[in-house]
């Protein structure tokens, strides 16, 4: 008896990487919006606490993520503003949106574990509490929100690699929007019935010689 190898129906063959292209579509779109969100939610939040020690005596300061640093804010805008432009380009064009996406996820995280350790706004706060431009805050601490934003930072970064990985399989926006340099076609005029005057007048009208037909 003579075995015979199935063949497998092209079909069924690219269903898979259709199917991979509509699930990274999907998880990119969902984490790449939350993750903005969340680091945009986590910049205004407190980061740091601390004293300030005066003539009269010790005051409490705080610094939201913002006042600490601007750039995990900013990267999250260019971060979303990226992820709906992976829509509008294709081929290059979409890898360098792609790449611009993961960017901005791996520099909101960088910008956000730097701003853990970082002093500066209470200081400033500190010198300006006390008239002194030398004087520094106490008793430094941080709480958890600069870690959100780094959590943010790692969805946009995750949003960006699944752009990287499968852009080019998700869909782009219509042709119909897109306008080239290639100048449209002129529509043909019918030609003139020379049994019909109205006809060659206006093909006389158009610069036509209606006797050429």
């Amino acid at each position: 008896m003579e075995y015979v190898t199935p063949v497998p129906h092209p079909r069924s063959e690219a269903a898979g990487p259709a199917r991979a292209g509509r699930r990274s579509l999907a998880v990119a779109l969902l984490s790449g919006a939350l993750g903005a969100a969340v680091a945009l939610l986590a910049t205004r939040q407190e980061w740091s606490q601390g004293t300030a020690t005066v003539a009269g005596g010790s005051f409490p300061l705080t610094a939201t993520g913002s006042d600490v640093t601007g750039v995990p804010a900013s990267l999250a805008i260019v971060g979303l503003a990226a992820l709906v432009a992976v829509f509008a380009v294709r081929r290059a064009g979409r890898f360098v949106v792609a790449a611009l996406l993961a960017l901005s996820g791996a520099g909101t995280i960088a910008a956000a574990l730097l701003g853990v350790g970082d002093s500066s706004a209470l200081d400033e706060q500190a010198a300006k509490a006390s008239g002194d431009t030398s004087a520094t805050v106490d008793a430094l601490s941080h709480t958890a929100w600069p870690y959100v934003a780094v959590a943010g930072g790692a969805l946009l970064l995750l949003a960006g690699l699944l752009a990287l990985r499968y852009g080019r399989q998700w869909p782009a926006m219509s042709g119909r929007y897109e306008r080239s340099g290639a100048p449209r076609p002129r529509r043909q005029a019918p030609a003139a019935d020379p049994d019909r005057p109205e006809d060659i007048w206006k093909a006389l009208d158009r610069g036509e010689d209606p006797t050429s037909a």
